[in-house]
């Protein structure tokens, strides 16, 4: 189902080719979670898609990027549902310039996703391709996922579900889809923005919710020696949750028995259920 200019449709819609979020990718999008007919943590994703369109240097309505999330979530109800909200730059001339006068497009779309794939164990697959941390871009979710397209593509011929991005430096960056933690003892380690790092919403859940379970959070760098090293690694996203990580690469990991992945993982299912008004 879609959304576009405050009206549901099945589709097809039309679509203005010259749009620089499909000439040039130039553009940002979020996906979000929604059960019962509500979105989890609307006004983070709101939010965060409104901030990334004004670091690009266009802005828009918080209340329109709400209506287009609510209407679909509505729509569709019960649940799960994943809700991808996509802004472009809109129509420009010729060129890499952006309009003096940008003319933005929102739209919106919904489909059902499987009730198994939150808190589903995953296996991770390095990378050779690069997360160039030195890219604003990096720290956006921008329409340029060519990358994490590639990766995935490997990833998923190898039998693996996920791509490990590593930066520049050869530090842990992300997965293709989700931000990562790893556990050393009571120490909750997630690697920092600056490492190429999307401000993953429920990253930041995961980050406020480790005190109140006994665990310290921590931004810093990793290696992946250090990652592969860990006691527990989670892949985390909107859709998957918090995925205990049963491999990277080679080395097989015990992410789902770890005492502290339970926790985490009941916690965020309760802040789910608030969120969306449904049992735990």
């Amino acid at each position: 189902m879609l959304w576009l200019d405050g009206r549901l449709s099945e589709g097809p819609v039309p679509f203005d080719l010259a749009d620089r979020g499909l000439t040039l990718g130039d553009g940002v999008f979020d996906t979000a979670l929604a059960l019962n007919g509500r979105v989890a943590f609307a006004e983070a994703h709101r939010d965060r898609l409104a901030a990334s369109a004004e670091a690009l240097g266009f802005r828009l309505d918080p209340a329109r990027i709400e209506q287009a999330m609510r209407a679909l979530a509505e729509a569709l109800g019960g649940g799960p549902v994943a809700i991808r909200t996509t802004a472009t730059r809109g129509s420009g001339p010729r060129g890499l310039r952006p309009p003096a006068e940008p003319r933005p497009t929102l739209f919106a779309s919904a489909a059902r996703t499987s009730p198994d794939l939150a808190f589903a164990p995953l296996r991770l697959r390095p990378t050779g391709i690069a997360r160039n941390e030195t890219s604003p871009a990096s720290r956006l979710k921008t329409l340029g996922y060519l990358d994490a397209v590639l990766a995935a593509g490997e990833a998923a011929a190898q039998g693996f579900d996920e791509a490990l991005f590593l930066n520049t430096r050869g530090r842990v960056a992300c997965a293709g889809t989700g931000n990562l933690f790893a556990l050393f003892g009571d120490r909750l380690v997630t690697p920092p923005l600056s490492d190429g790092v999307l401000a993953g919403i429920v990253r930041a859940e995961l980050l406020r919710l480790a005190p109140g379970l006994g665990l310290v959070p921590e931004e810093r760098s990793l290696t992946l020696p250090e990652l592969v090293g860990a006691e527990a690694v989670l892949l985390t996203n909107s859709l998957r949750l918090a995925a205990p990580v049963s491999a990277i690469g080679e080395a097989a990991l015990a992410s789902a028995a770890h005492p502290a992945v339970a926790r985490l993982a009941d916690a965020l299912r309760r802040r789910v259920s608030e969120a969306c008004g449904t049992a735990p």
